[in-house]
């Protein structure tokens, strides 16, 4: 079996905290990640977010599959924890999740001094957090990140550029 192929195969059992990922973390651990580790470390979004479409970035990632994607969409337990880890990514970039309204926390202005910057490796992480929640049924939540996202581009699109947010546009329109 491909690694590629294994790591699909751990993917819902890591993500229901059964089962550790190809590099031997579990969820928990992954969730409990300090703001320069999530921030330096490369090979753990995909595991949180993953996607339909091979990772240019991680040759060991997981590629969703239509049954994973169906197991997402129907498991409530699943879903929460991608909630979460939607939580620990909006925390690092100085952002919060409240009744379903993404709006900027308290520490956003030192945040932000992290990812908001010409051709940020983290706004190809944004990205593919909006597809996988589009991808895994929570499209309100993709849809409440993308509002806040568009506010900040609104005052930062000269650090953001226009090709990014027309990315984050169109990862919430299929």
């Amino acid at each position: 079996m491909s690694q590629t192929n294994r790591s699909t195969n751990l993917l819902i059992p890591f993500y229901l905290g059964e089962q550790r990922d190809i590099e031997g973390r579990t969820i928990e651990e992954i969730w409990a990640l300090d703001f320069e580790e999530l921030e330096c470390v490369h090979d753990y979004i995909q595991w949180l977010f993953p996607l339909a479409e091979r990772s240019a970035f991680n040759s060991n990632a997981p590629i969703v599959t239509s049954e994973t994607i169906d197991t997402f969409r129907s498991d409530p337990r699943l879903r929460q924890n991608l909630v979460r880890s939607l939580q620990v990514m909006l925390h690092f970039y100085g952002l919060q999740e409240d009744n379903g309204k993404i709006t900027r926390s308290e520490n956003y202005p030192i945040r932000k001094l992290e990812w908001v910057d010409l051709f940020n490796h983290n706004y190809l992480r944004i990205t593919r957090i909006l597809k996988c929640l589009m991808t895994f049924g929570l499209e309100e939540y993709a849809q409440a990140f993308y509002e806040c996202l568009t506010q900040i581009y609104r005052e930062e699109s000269d650090c953001i550029g226009s090709e990014t947010f027309r990315y984050w546009t169109n990862a919430v329109k299929f």
